[in-house]
């Protein structure tokens, strides 16, 4: 590339405000380590049943998208309606289920603002760094958690003081397990519990079930997979 063409990119902005591209590429860096900083702590405190993994990666997304939203409007107060209106247009005429394809559909609507507003350059760079980072997300699977192997459900009909019995067992097959889940209602008898358990030995899993199916007061259970708690 010679300094002609790097001329023509660093001078295609043919908007109204001048860009300044260190402060842009400065800005989108900023945004994305705060963003990487933000699905980390998310990662780290989630304790429900319900992870996400596109949820994390749009966690880190948003910040410099939206980065990317600002330096585009630049205070036009035209430009910003404009966004609104086709926002309006997307959110009537589609229902996004998952996060990340509210993220795709974001950038494609930035980087439309971009070029219809002549920002030539900015709607190029822009670009190529969201989609470096879409790549990094889906080749480095960023956001899965895999600290199960196993759900385990049952149903247990004796006294919740009788449950140090069954938790012992699960220790002896287990390196780590928790109660995820324990619903008990009223007029049913019993309660329905639900565990994730990390093997010691994975090849000993028919072991294990035997050995609770024989615990009095065990009934119903039944398991499943958790190779990946992004979408449980």
């Amino acid at each position: 590339m010679n300094s002609s063409s790097l001329d023509w990119f660093f001078q295609g902005d043919a908007a109204m405000v001048p860009t300044n591209w260190r402060a842009m590429v400065l800005g989108l860096l900023i945004a994305l380590a705060c963003g990487h900083v933000v699905s980390w702590v998310y990662m780290l405190t989630h304790t429900g049943l319900s992870y996400s993994r596109s949820f994390v990666n749009a966690l880190l997304l948003l910040p410099p998208i939206v980065c990317l939203v600002m330096m585009v409007l630049a205070n036009n107060l035209v430009t910003a309606f404009g966004m609104m209106a086709v926002f309006a247009i997307v959110r009537f005429r589609n229902i996004l289920r998952d996060t990340l394809d509210t993220t795709y559909i974001l950038i494609s609507l930035v980087i439309g603002m971009a070029v219809g507003t002549q920002r030539f350059a900015s709607a190029i760079l822009g670009c190529v760094i969201i989609c470096l980072v879409m790549i990094y997300l889906w080749q480095t699977s960023y956001g899965s958690r895999h600290h199960y192997d196993l759900i385990l459900n049952l149903h247990w009909t004796r006294s919740l003081q009788e449950m140090p019995e069954l938790h012992r067992l699960l220790k002896r097959h287990s390196w780590k397990w928790l109660l995820a889940s324990q619903r008990t209602h009223e007029g049913y008898e019993g309660t329905d519990l639900s565990f994730r358990l990390l093997l010691r030995n994975t090849d000993r899993l028919r072991d294990l079930l035997a050995e609770i199916g024989d615990l009095p007061g065990v009934s119903r259970v039944t398991t499943m997979p958790a190779e990946d708690q992004s979408e449980l």
